[in-house]
Formats: C-alpha cells, structure tokens, sequence
C-alpha cells in the first residue's frame, strides 16, 4: 500500500473522511510561523497548530534538550521514581503558577489533565469529611476533552451526543455570552444572571453533593466562542468559596501566555483551586500537561503510608523525561524572551485591525478575545444580530476561503478566531488579517 493509500483508513479527529480524501491536507515541513504540505504550498499557522505551537515551528532549542534528554534517558518507571526534569519542570511551575498553588500532578495531555482534577476533587472531599460532594457543574458550549469524564464535564452537543448515556453527577448551566446573552440582559447593567445561576443551581442541588465548578476562561470550541464579561470569574470565585466548592479552570488552552498573561487567572483577577494546563507548556513539541493544586487541596492528600491519602491516579508517560525537557526548555524561553509581552502587544495590534475588518464588512457582528486569542462573530444582520440561515455556515466558507490563500485559522459556523504563535510579530498579524479580509469579502459575496 502506498502511503497516500492509507488515507481512508486514518481516522481524523472530528473529520468525514469521505471528505477529506477528496481534497486532502497533509503536511511536511514547518518553520517559524509557517506549516508546508505535501505540494509545496505554505500556510500561515494562524491557530498555533491547536493552540499549542506557541514557540513556531523548528525551535532548535526545544529539540536540542529533547535530543540531549532521549540519549541520556527517554524513560523512567512512574511507579518507583522521578526524573531531574520533571523536578525542574516542577519547579518552574511552583514559581510561575497562579497564587496560593503548593503542587504539581505532571500528565501528557488536556484531556487528562481535565480527567484528573475532577477526581482529585472528588477524593479531596471524601479525604476532608465530605464525602457526598461529587456532582461536578460545567457549562454548556464548554468543552474538556475527548475522555468520557472529561466529555461528561463538557457541554458541547455535537462532541456529546454520540456517546450518552455519559458519567453520572455532571450538571451544565448556560455560559456568560453577552453578545447574545441566554437571559435577554445587557452588560454591564445585568444582574449576573450566568454567575446568579450557577449559585442556585448549588443551592438547588443541595451544596453538600457538589464537588467542583470547571470552566474555560474563555470557551472556543466547535459549540462557539465565549468571552465572559471583567468579573464573572471573581464573582464565580466567591460563589465556589462561600459553598466549599473547588473551582476548576481549564487552561488548557489559555495558559502560558494566550492571553498576555502567564495564565488567564492573573488576566481576570481571580484565583482558581486547581489550573489545568497543557498545549502551550512544551511548545507542541512533546504531550505534556500538568495540573496547579492549591495548597488547601494538596494537603488532604500527605499522610502515612498505612492512611492511603496519596492521589489515586496515574499515567504511564506523566512526568515523562523527554517531555518534561521539552516544557523546561519552552517555558524558560517563554519567560527569557518576554514573549507573554509580546503577545499582550501584538494582541493589541491584531484586536485593532479586526476593529477595522469589522468596519468594512457588515457581516462582522462582534470582535471579541483577549490577547493573542482573538476572534468575529458573523451575522446576516449586524443590527439585529441575526443569524444566517441553517446550513450556510458563514464561518465555513471564511475557513475555505483563507486555506485557499495560505491561512489557517479556527473557524466555527459563525465565527472566525486566531490564535497565531506567541513568537509572530506585527507583520505576521497584518499578513493574516489582510488574508481574512480578502476572505471575508469574498464570503461576502457568495453568501449575497
């Protein structure tokens, strides 16, 4: 069989393969800010891979400690050691994590990670006299991984809906989206309906059988893209800490500078019980997550031996050698370069020239994001704030139109988002948004 042969028999992730091997994308190269295929075409990675190539491609650094670390050792057994890179690793983490964090659980992907704090939760509070608490509240649009926990946590329809019935205890409320907010209010005079709710449903259910709250800073997925109002996260924090409920962020995607903070936490002001992260912390250069515990969390689980405290979880390649160099040598780079600063600045700049897009073509309803996480919303109509038609799926058409000129980006049925290297620069960010522009017009005038 010749390789291209193999083709059909791939599964992709949340791909018809139907379709895709009649216009197939695969690719052979990269360097810098730009993925190759397999025709020679290049393309601008506008959405970092999936938010993960933070460092571009081809970051001699990264490989270089990968290579020194797999010749030295590339494996260690999980059940009986540790390895000096995941010490180091470790320690970056303590210095750079969100406020009050004591410990570190290391993992090779969000899914994982996302897994691992529900049940950290869930045995923190069988460990401290609350052993009913297990109900876990996450929110619709809101998505986790692919796991069935992580999955059952999540609140996408399309991801969920193959697979119930899904875990019991998961409850999901409406996300903040104030660009069409679920309970016809308007920010900032609203009552906080979306943080209102989530209190009464603790209330409701009764706060002794809930465990956790896990939410996206900010949610982009095949559901949508959220972006919550300035204290919705504080407020959400006060809610968890009034009924002993452990609040969960999912950084998997915001962390490590998405946002021009090292995490969304120091954007928003409001500390969480337990940050899960991933993508960006190696560069995409290795599977490596982790999970941030706080220090009120960590020590329900030292004890003696006899006591059985420790977490009950593991992975086989968590904390693995070779990984764990990748994430040393990535966020030493992260932190060395400034290039948190320059996504804060270059997310200023590319916040500025969709502002513009949005001035030229009507079918731009709203620009939201934060940082270098920024997208459109797209309608029939900006005045109403009308959506097309089922089945036109703007966004779709803006996604082919941008492959067509040499640009990746994210792109749902109604919105378009980057999510570019931390390492692009201003005219990285006027070729992509000059790119979605041409695009933009020409969906325009097919959808006209």
């Amino acid at each position: 069989m010749e390789t291209r042969d193999a083709l059909p028999h791939l599964f992709l992730d949340f791909m018809q393969m139907q379709e895709f091997v009649k216009d197939p994308l695969v690719f052979v190269g990269g360097e810098g800010i730009r993925l190759t295929d397999s025709t020679g075409k290049q393309y601008i990675d506008g959405l970092s891979g999936v938010f993960v190539t933070s460092l571009g491609h081809g970051n001699l650094p990264v490989i270089e400690a990968m290579i020194a670390q797999a010749q030295q050792l590339a494996f260690a057994p999980p059940l009986h050691s540790t390895t000096p890179p995941a010490l180091k690793l470790t320690e970056i983490l303590l210095r750079i994590a969100p406020e009050g964090v004591g410990a570190v659980k290391l993992m090779s992907g969000g899914s994982e990670a996302t897994e691992a704090a529900m049940k950290l939760t869930r045995q923190y509070h069988q460990q401290t006299g609350h052993p009913r608490k297990y109900k876990i509240i996450g929110r619709y649009g809101g998505y986790h991984g692919g796991t069935m926990g992580a999955l059952s946590a999540g609140g996408g329809r399309d991801r969920k809906s193959p697979y119930e019935p899904l875990g019991v205890g998961f409850l999901h409320v409406h996300p903040p989206y104030c660009y069409r907010c679920p309970f016809d209010q308007t920010y900032p005079t609203c009552g906080r309906t979306c943080v209102g709710l989530i209190e009464k449903t603790i209330q409701m259910e009764d706060p002794e059988t809930v465990a956790a709250v896990i939410v996206e800073p900010i949610s982009i997925s095949s559901a949508g893209f959220m972006v919550p109002p300035p204290d919705y996260l504080r407020l959400l924090r006060e809610v968890c800490t009034r009924h002993n409920v452990v609040l969960i962020y999912d950084e998997i995607i915001t962390g490590f500078g998405r946002l021009g903070e090292m995490f969304a936490s120091e954007y928003y002001h409001a500390a969480p019980d337990i940050t899960c992260c991933g993508k960006g912390m190696s560069g995409g250069y290795a599977p490596l997550s982790a999970i941030l515990i706080r220090d009120r969390i960590a020590d329900a689980f030292y004890g003696e031996a006899g006591e059985q405290r420790q977490f009950h979880h593991g992975h086989t390649y968590g904390g693995n050698p070779v990984a764990c160099a990748a994430g040393v040598a990535a966020l030493t780079q992260l932190i060395e370069r400034d290039l948190i600063g320059n996504a804060r600045r270059q997310g200023a700049h590319l916040r500025e020239r969709l502002e513009g897009l949005a001035a030229r073509y009507s079918i731009i309803g709203d620009v939201r994001g934060a940082g270098m996480l920024q997208g459109v919303e797209f309608v029939a109509d900006r005045r109403t704030k009308a959506r097309f038609d089922p089945g036109v799926r703007p966004g779709k058409v803006v996604e082919r139109a941008c492959r067509e000129r040499g640009l990746l980006l994210r792109c749902g049925d109604e919105f378009a988002a980057f999510a570019p290297p931390l390492v692009s620069t201003v005219r990285d960010i006027d070729e992509m948004c000059d790119i979605l522009g041409e695009s933009i017009g020409v969906a325009e005038a097919v959808l006209a």
